[in-house]
């Protein structure tokens, strides 16, 4: 009996910290939001696609102590379409002193839409590029958190975190998903006694009177949003990351009060690094950096190259680096495909836990994503036009994230390792994809190519439409070394007919025997009979938790096998072929068919009968085995 209580403390554990992980994941979700934004006017601005920022110089003077920006944003564009003026997203919240082109002033308006409107000096012709330097100041709204000023144990600090919507509350930009600066050059200058942390690499950190201005160098293309500055006493960390030669450093800002404690948590950085290289590719940014910055908040944020971080646990640590690659170098192409980026980096938290903690605490992992995911019976994976402009909905913890991340592992599951693995190394290779945008498609091309299948229903039924199914296996011991599974399904939500997936089972015999079987299901009713060298004395359904589904059952029929009852026609009514299910230990003889009247109308000796000539009606069916005589009925519609 000690060792049942000992078993069940340990699930118990292991439970207990899979509902740890799952509360986890809702503060970085939380946390990856501006949570006072609920509902936000916001779609791709038409005003602003008709260029491409090419680069950005970011000069921000700032003060931890005081709550206020002056900023100098000086933006290369080239013209898409032939241009007189070009706008900028930027909050009226600031107000901007002048625009410039080189040394001449430029008109400009800010306007009740949250834009900058700027008249250019003269015309700029689709294909060539113009330069504008824009000056302003203000504080930014506060309530949005965006921009953020706080203190710890009485430090003043600021930061930044702008997804989805929030850079244009703190500089002017084009925030759309549909463009990436090419490369920026970020200058802070605050008072010299703190330290900044910027996205890139440092080039420079010059004192100057009481002020020290910080210069960092991001050399990779970058969306608005994740262009982010911090500001505090930081002490700092370096790791050193990669595989000689093709080393880099990991560069960790630390609140000095916790250095020791943040150092030694830290170290779990490493071994996920380089199980993130060794599963996909090298680090997509190694030749500046990696790190992590200590702010205020929950959770964390997967700024490109520095990770602002409310603490450092192993499954933060891991959700935010997953981003560099899922996230940051492919970032999702609208807000509707922002699984790309949250499901992404919460399932490969997971097979964090998989590769360091074992196979038992990732099937616990999954069991509670997939409780969480199924919490509520609907909620699709793929947001709608409405859905998009719903920051709370587009950071859902039980559907961008936990439904995304069980979903890749149903895909894993449905394709295998080889090909999962590989499809997802090619997705991040793809050269129209990296350091760029993708969709939804995009993805799915890249399995399919790898899986050799067409995944249109599982992304129909998974990633467009909504809910869950609910299994009920039954299981018959059936003849001499066969066992019979009979599949049936209900469906959560009326948006899906049928989920059609792989079904895992596993049984057991009297003397610990073992047997796994995968029912390739995809209809209600199915028969599958497989073979197996012991007689089954209980079953189990999902044993490894790589479907998402809720309250299904797996039960052991008692009733008595018999050939009578194992030989069965199906489907049944049919339309033109109907096929004759057997042991594999009964040899079928002959098939003969009799009309209404007693009639012979058709005779064979094979399980496959086609009767598309026969006209509607009840047909007797006389099977002659190597074990009898057996006697049906087929309906033929």
């Amino acid at each position: 009996m000690k060792k049942i209580y000992f078993v069940l403390f340990l699930f118990n554990i292991s439970m207990l910290f899979a509902q740890e992980d799952i509360l986890e994941i809702e503060k970085i979700a939380e946390s990856e939001m501006k949570s006072a934004s609920r509902m936000m006017e916001f779609q791709a601005n038409p005003n602003t696609a008709n260029y491409d920022v090419t680069y950005h110089k970011l000069e921000f003077t700032v003060n931890p102590a005081v709550y206020f920006i002056t900023g100098k944003v000086t933006t290369t564009f080239k013209a898409l379409s032939n241009m007189s003026t070009v706008t900028f997203d930027l909050t009226n919240e600031l107000t901007v002193s002048s625009v410039k082109s080189g040394v001449t002033n430029l008109a400009f308006v800010q306007n009740s839409n949250n834009e900058l409107v700027i008249t250019l000096p003269s015309a700029v012709t689709t294909g060539n590029f113009a330069t504008v330097e824009i000056n302003y100041s203000g504080q930014p709204a506060q309530g949005e958190d965006a921009f953020s000023q706080s203190t710890h144990s009485g430090t003043p600090i600021i930061w930044t975190l702008s997804q989805p919507f929030g850079a244009r509350d703190w500089w002017p930009c084009k925030q759309d998903l549909n463009d990436k600066i090419e490369t920026i050059d970020i200058y802070i200058t605050a008072p010299s006694q703190y330290v900044s942390v910027s996205n890139g690499a440092e080039i420079s950190a010059i004192t100057s009177g009481s002020n020290k201005t910080t210069h960092f160098k991001h050399q990779y293309p970058i969306p608005a949003y994740l262009v982010a500055i911090a500001v505090t006493n930081y002490q700092i960390f370096t790791q050193t990351a990669g595989t000689a030669p093709n080393t880099f450093p990991i560069i960790n800002y630390i609140y000095p009060e916790n250095y020791t404690s943040a150092v030694n948590s830290l170290a779990q950085t490493l071994p996920i690094m380089d199980f993130f290289e060794s599963t996909f590719e090298t680090y997509p940014f190694s030749n500046e950096k990696y790190g992590h910055a200590q702010c205020g908040f929950n959770g964390g944020m997967e700024h490109t190259t520095v990770s602002f971080m409310g603490n450092f646990s192993r499954g933060l640590i891991a959700h935010e680096l997953a981003h560099q690659w899922f996230g940051d170098k492919i970032t999702c192409g609208t807000w509707k495909d922002i699984w790309l980026n949250e499901g992404f980096a919460t399932y490969l938290s997971a097979l964090v836990i998989e590769h360091l903690d074992g196979a038992q605490p990732f099937v616990n992992h999954k069991r509670s994503l997939t409780n969480n995911i199924t919490s509520n019976p609907s909620g699709n994976l793929y947001l709608t036009n409405v859905q998009a402009t719903n920051v709370n909905r587009i950071f859902s913890s039980r559907l961008s994230y936990n439904k995304g991340a069980m979903v890749l592992e149903m895909l894993r599951f449905k394709m295998g390792d080889t090909a999962f693995f590989q499809a997802l190394k090619n997705y991040l290779a793809d050269t129209d994809l990296a350091f760029d945008y993708a969709v939804t498609t995009d993805l799915k091309e890249h399995l399919e190519i790898v899986y050799g299948q067409d995944l249109t229903e599982f992304f129909n039924d998974w990633i467009y439409n909504q809910g869950y199914p609910t299994y009920s296996i039954t299981a018959q011991n059936w003849g001499s070394g066969q066992v019979r599974f009979v599949v049936n399904q209900f469906q959560s939500d009326a948006s899906v007919s049928y989920f059609e997936m792989p079904v895992p089972v596993r049984v057991f015999g009297a003397n610990g025997e073992q047997q796994d079987f995968i029912l390739e299901n995809t209809t209600n009713g199915q028969v599958f009979i497989e073979n197996i060298s012991f007689p089954v004395v209980d079953f189990e359904f999902d044993p490894n938790a790589n479907l998402i589904s809720r309250n299904s059952t797996a039960t052991l029929a008692s009733e008595v096998f018999t050939t009578e009852k194992a030989i069965v026609l199906y489907p049944n009514p049919t339309k033109e072929i109907f096929y004759i299910q057997k042991p594999t230990s009964t040899e079928v003889q002959s098939v003969t068919i009799f009309n209404s009247l007693g009639q012979m109308v058709q005779e064979s000796s094979s399980t496959e009968m086609n009767v598309s000539s026969l006209p509607i009606g009840i047909y007797a069916v006389a099977i002659k085995t190597s074990e009898g005589i057996f006697h049906k009925k087929i309906i033929k519609e």
